[in-house]
């Protein structure tokens, strides 16, 4: 089911936005960085990287991310049961760049073990989420994908970040007390 957002709505009085303006003020927002990977209907490993991936309910347990339209990709996580969120180390940046970049085999020479529906899941990541494809939603220039949680893993290692246009790592805050 494909719900639609009243896009005109969201900019008074037909002003357009600066795209470039607008994208590096939301850069200000850190984000972590994930391969999100699937199997084809023919059985082919498939991922790419984002860093859409947002919680969106514990209960059920419900992820959510973002993927654009034009994307080679958008066919195949659309017709898919099932797609894994892998949520890179710090030590894991060069995936990131493997995954955003065009290639016959992005999983050449990357260790992973398949999940639920053959999902690749990328060893050494920080946490991986096995998820069922629950829904697909219109969200502009981007189709909004929804999975529900079936299996996941978190292995305690610090999460790579990206902000500001940079990957980053994070650190304890100087004043937390946890």
């Amino acid at each position: 089911m494909t719900t639609h957002l009243n896009l005109d709505a969201l900019a008074p009085g037909g002003r357009r936005f600066d795209s470039k303006h607008f994208r590096s003020a939301l850069g200000q927002f850190p984000t972590g960085v994930t391969v999100i990977t699937t199997r084809t209907t023919d059985g082919r490993r498939i991922g790419l990287t984002a860093n859409s991936f947002s919680s969106l309910s514990m209960d059920p347990p419900l992820i959510l991310w973002s993927l654009a339209k034009p994307s080679p990709s958008m066919a195949d996580f659309v017709a898919t049961t099932h797609f894994a969120i892998n949520m890179l180390a710090d030590d894991q940046q060069h995936l990131s760049r493997t995954f955003s970049t065009a290639s016959a085999d992005k999983f050449a020479g990357v260790p992973c073990v398949d999940g639920t529906g053959g999902v690749p899941l990328i060893d050494g990541s920080a946490a991986h989420f096995v998820c069922r494809n629950v829904g697909q939603y219109d969200g502009g220039d981007h189709l909004i994908f929804i999975g529900g949680v079936e299996e996941y893993e978190s292995f305690g290692r610090a999460p790579l970040v990206f902000h500001a246009g940079a990957y980053r790592v994070v650190s304890p805050h100087p004043h937390s007390h946890i």
